[in-house]
């Protein structure tokens, strides 16, 4: 499949399904502290793509899809502690680390082919 604009990117569209996950959870967090990073680090990941496909260079791409690669790593992160703190559950984190290690599998797989 050919790329003609950044919605046609598989990681993007998953990252924007991670993204909706992710305020559906947190919609009635009281910890706004954690709720604001943990959205923060998500949302990065779709915006990310985004901005580097805009950018029209390959070597820009890559930049970009490293950030946000390096931000789905920080949701897993912050996955994590929101467990501990009893933020989330262990099935909506199962559900949502493995979205997003499939997300960071397919920028990896992105930036290779660059």
């Amino acid at each position: 499949m050919r790329i003609e604009r950044f919605e046609d990117i598989i990681a993007w569209q998953k990252s924007q399904e991670l993204a909706i996950l992710m305020y559906r959870l947190f919609k009635h967090s009281k910890d706004f502290s954690y709720k604001d990073q943990m959205l923060r680090a998500v949302i990065s990941i779709s915006n990310n793509i985004a901005e580097g496909y805009e950018r029209k260079s390959n070597k820009e791409l890559k930049q970009f899809l490293y950030i946000a690669k390096g931000s789905a790593g920080e949701v897993r992160s912050m996955l994590h502690l929101g467990l501990k703190l009893e933020l989330i559950n262990q099935p909506d984190l199962d559900k949502a680390y493995q979205l997003s290690l499939e997300i960071a599998r397919m920028l990896s797989g992105f930036i290779k082919t660059l």
